[in-house]
């Protein structure tokens, strides 16, 4: 059985104008959606370096305090042992073990103090007198 072919012509309701348009529009559409995707994967890319220099910075910050928190421990330790203790006890409270002298020395400064309040007593007029030797 032998089939005729035919050739079937195109007829379809909407004008190649309004097509063509349509075209136009949804590839505009089309462009501006994968501009839009470009766009917020730019700046997904920057948020992302931001919060990795946070991270860093923030990991340099733990390393920083884990190392003054050992310190401090250390000192606690030094701190409770007997002999920093009897070291306070011997500065601040000026306290002495049994059996043991202790000698205090007076500073200079009160006798230069008492001289110079002598010498403050007088007026300038009897400083100058005393300088010409009068």
């Amino acid at each position: 059985m032998i089939t005729k072919y035919r050739k079937f012509k195109r007829t379809s309701k909407i004008p190649s104008s309004l097509r063509t348009i349509v075209f136009l529009i949804s590839g505009v559409l089309i462009l501006i959606i994968i501009g839009h995707l470009i766009i917020s994967n730019f700046k997904m890319n920057q948020k992302r370096a931001e919060f990795n220099s946070r991270v860093d910075s923030l990991k340099q910050e733990i390393s920083a305090l884990e190392e003054k928190n050992k310190e401090l421990k250390a000192q606690i330790s030094w701190i409770s042992e007997q002999e920093y203790l009897e070291k306070e006890a011997r500065e601040r409270l000026n306290l002495k073990k049994p059996g043991e002298e202790v000698v205090a020395i007076v500073p200079q400064e009160q006798e230069n103090k008492q001289s110079l309040e002598a010498v403050e007593s007088k007026s300038w007029w009897e400083k100058i007198l005393e300088k010409l030797g009068f």
